[in-house]
């Protein structure tokens, strides 16, 4: 008894540990991606049901208890109304959650039809979404999304579609090339000499190339967007006081800085929290896609 393993033991099991390493990194999400997912599930549950987690009325002001500081009636705090802080911050989640994901809809799907016409359309037609999409790329995604409100209005509405918008030259960007090089795959090429039509080769062999590293994006794309929609509410042109929204809210606690910190600085929480934890899903979820 040597105690020392056979060398094909020993490379066995080697081999065994990396590929068992190579399935948890690449086939589930991971420690990190796990946690996050949670995050997003209590955000999602928040955003449904919120009396769930928050308690009281987000809107019942209570001018006696204004500026009360975190115990045990109010974990968060009171605004300077005498509103829970708590009861607006987990209110606020719908808002903020909501237009994320309607905003990255909004971005993804203009930026598939934008990226759809430039890669399968002539030159003309690429040039000119080419050069849509660099204007777009040189100037700031806040400063693209407040001339559509400029143009629009300001409210929740107009600020879905302002950053929507704003982050659609992205997905475009993406689409262009991987419609292209799709359109020139082997897979192309057999079906038009098989005389399949223009329609089914777009919808069964080009599009669903492009699709999945698009949704693998867009889930990075949805923090990126709670953080854009929460900056333009904090500008006073996203959703409208006294509505619970986390920008709102960080603009509300402005004044208070000094006397009630708690009111800047569980939405401020709140936000990072929430982007954080969708851009670690969403890069999870395309290591996953990836893997398989």
């Amino acid at each position: 008894m040597s105690g020392v393993l056979d060398p094909g033991l020993q490379a066995g099991a080697s081999e065994g540990r990396t590929r068992r390493s190579e399935r948890f990194r690449g086939g589930t999400l991971g420690p990190a991606g796990t946690a996050a997912a949670v995050v997003v599930a209590v955000a999602v549950v928040a955003a449904v049901w919120p009396s769930l987690l928050g308690g009281g009325d987000p809107l019942a002001v209570h001018p006696t208890d204004a500026l009360t500081p975190p115990g045990a009636a109010h974990p968060f705090g009171t605004d300077e109304s005498g509103r829970d802080v708590l009861a607006r911050v987990v209110a606020g989640t719908r808002a903020s959650l909501l237009v994320g994901v309607a905003a990255t809809l909004v971005g993804g799907l203009s930026g598939v039809l934008l990226g759809t016409l430039a890669g399968l359309g002539g030159r003309l037609v690429d040039a000119v979404v080419g050069r849509v999409t660099e204007v777009a790329f040189a100037l700031p995604l806040l400063l693209v999304a407040l001339v559509v409100i400029a143009v629009t209005g300001p409210g929740p509405v107009p600020a879905t579609l302002a950053v929507g918008f704003a982050t659609a030259p992205g997905y475009a960007r993406i689409v262009r090339g991987l419609v292209r090089s799709a359109r020139s795959s082997q897979v192309v090429e057999t079906a038009v000499l098989q005389g399949r039509s223009p329609g089914r080769i777009l919808f069964r062999h080009v599009l669903p190339a492009a699709l999945w590293p698009v949704v693998a994006v867009a889930t990075l794309g949805v923090g990126q967007a709670v953080v854009w929609a929460s900056a333009l509410s904090y500008l006073g042109v996203g959703t409208p006081p006294p509505a619970p929204e986390w920008g709102a809210m960080l603009a509300d606690g402005r004044t208070y800085l000094l006397t009630a910190p708690w009111m800047s600085t569980f939405p401020g929480l709140a936000i990072v929290v929430l982007a954080t934890a969708v851009t670690v899903l969403g890069r999870a979820v395309r290591r996953t896609g990836a893997a398989r």
